[in-house]
C-alpha cells in the first residue's frame, strides 16, 4: 500500500506537508522514514524547526517513523555534524544502527498492547540506545534492542509499519490523537 493510499485510510484528513501557520491547525503530525538530517536541515530552512518543537511541548500527538524517530529523540548519537532533533522523547537514538541498506531486514516481534505479533521492517534503522525514565519502551526485539517506544503523545518506531500493511500503530496514534 502505498504512503498516500495509507494516509488516505488513516487520517480523516490529511495533508503532505504544512507550513508554520497550518501546524497550528493541525490534531497529529506523523514524521515519516527517509534521511534524518535532511528532514532536520530543511525543518531548519523552511522556519518549521521551532514550530514543530513548540507543538510537541504543546501536546501535538507526533508519530515518528524510522527517521521520524530519530527526530523526536532527545538525544541522538553518531547523527552528522551539527544535526539537530525536534526532542521531546526522552530516549537517546543511534542512526543506521542496524548497517547499511544492504542490511535492511524484517522480523516479528511482540507490541506491548498488542494481541498479535506485528511483522516489522527496518531499513537502514535507527535504534533506541537508552530509555530514560519519561518514555517507556514497547518493543524489542529478540537481543532485547529497543525498536518502539512512547511518551504521552509521543510515538515512536525503529521500522515502518506500512511497508508490510500493519495499521495498529497508527490505529493507536490515531486514538491518542482522538484523546488529546
Amino acid at each position: 500500500m502505498s504512503t498516500r493510499a495509507y494516509s488516505r485510510r488513516w487520517a480523516p484528513t490529511s495533508c503532505s506537508s504544512a507550513g508554520p501557520r497550518q501546524l497550528a491547525a493541525i490534531s497529529g503530525l506523523v514524521i515519516p522514514g527517509g534521511e534524518s538530517s535532511v528532514i532536520d536541515k530543511l525543518a531548519r530552512a523552511f522556519g518549521m524547526q521551532q514550530p514543530i518543537r513548540d507543538a510537541i511541548s504543546g501536546g501535538l500527538p507526533v508519530y515518528g517513523t524510522c527517521a521520524g524517530l530519530i527526530l523526536l529523540a532527545d538525544r541522538i548519537t553518531d547523527g552528522i555534524r551539527g544535526q539537530e532533533t525536534f526532542g521531546g522523547l526522552d530516549v537517546t537514538v543511534r542512526r543506521n544502527a542496524f548497517g547499511s541498506q544492504v542490511d535492511s531486514f524484517e522480523t516479528d516481534l511482540t507490541v506491548e498492547g498488542f494481541d498479535t505479533t506485528t511483522h516489522a521492517t527496518f531499513i537502514r534503522a535507527p535504534r533506541v540506545v537508552e530509555v530514560g525514565p519519561a518514555a517507556r519502551t514497547i518493543a524489542t526485539l529478540d537481543d532485547g534492542a529497543v525498536v518502539a517506544v512512547r511518551q504521552g503523545r509521543l510515538l515512536g518506531t525503529a521500522f515502518h509499519p506500512e511497508v508490510s500493511g500493519e495499521t495498529r500503530f497508527h490505529e493507536l496514534f490515531l486514538d491518542t490523537i482522538g484523546a488529546a
